[in-house]
């Protein structure tokens, strides 16, 4: 993963969001959390229980092979991590999030840009959010990238906002707390994430500008387009304050 210089979107407002968001937010919260401390009570982590039935870790592979996919909500993740030179700082690797064509909502339609033909043996998708994972297992960082780092299908920032919702993986295997932990991390986040696709398409057409001549789709040297720190801990208490605080009002 590239560590050139990329527009970091500014702080969310968490008290300034809704109630009923932020409760929904609260519920997600502690889902991650639990899922965290459940691994934890034998040694575990996110990476590690989704890691323990290899035995080496390879550059690039995916992890589980052949990625973790519902077939009744058309999610689909999974982990790899690039070279270290190639890493975000402090990263170990990352997740990858995705929703199939047949898991969108009926309005959403693939955004024209030029040049892209989906592949029919690997359907449509969309990428929705990167998280990255630090050694020890907790994530650090969301990120968006450009299309061609997954090949996915290109949608405006408001049909990916939009499919956020239909992110579920509602599977036991390869690890329910893996399954519950990730779908719950795209609620907790969502503030971040919706800010993270404006940023997106901002820094896209901002780059299309300064390459005229290029597809910006294609153009190997933009592959991170967004990206933002996270502190789980963090957001978890900038909701228990907001809640609070509309509680008392």
């Amino acid at each position: 993963m590239s560590t050139q210089a990329k527009p970091n979107p500014g702080t969310v407002a968490i008290d300034e969001l809704p109630l009923a968001q932020l409760e929904r937010m609260a519920t997600a919260g502690v889902e991650v959390q639990d899922c965290r401390r459940v691994l934890t009570k034998t040694g575990d982590n996110i990476v590690g229980e989704l890691l323990k039935d290899h035995d080496t870790f390879f550059e690039w592979d995916h992890y589980p092979p052949g990625d973790v996919f519902d077939d009744e909500t058309n999610a689909q993740f999974y982990y790899h991590a690039h070279e270290e030179d190639e890493r975000m700082p402090g990263e170990h690797g990352h997740f990858h999030t995705f929703v199939r064509e047949e898991g969108l909502p009926a309005r959403v339609l693939p955004a024209p840009v030029p040049d892209f033909d989906p592949n029919p043996e690997d359907g449509i998708l969309t990428h929705l959010i990167g998280i990255s994972m630090s050694p020890a297992g907790d994530p650090i960082r969301l990120f968006t990238t450009n299309r061609w780092v997954t090949g996915e299908t290109w949608y405006t920032a408001d049909d990916v906002i939009a499919t956020l919702g239909h992110f579920v993986i509602d599977l036991a295997q390869p690890s329910w707390p893996v399954n519950r932990w990730i779908t719950a991390m795209l609620r907790l986040f969502r503030p971040q994430i919706v800010e993270l696709f404006r940023a997106r398409d901002e820094r896209v057409a901002a780059w299309q500008l300064q390459h005229a001549d290029a597809n910006v789709f294609e153009d190997r040297d933009l592959n991170v387009t967004s990206d933002m720190t996270i502190s789980v801990r963090d957001q978890v208490a900038a909701i228990d304050k907001a809640v609070r605080s509309w509680r008392k009002s």
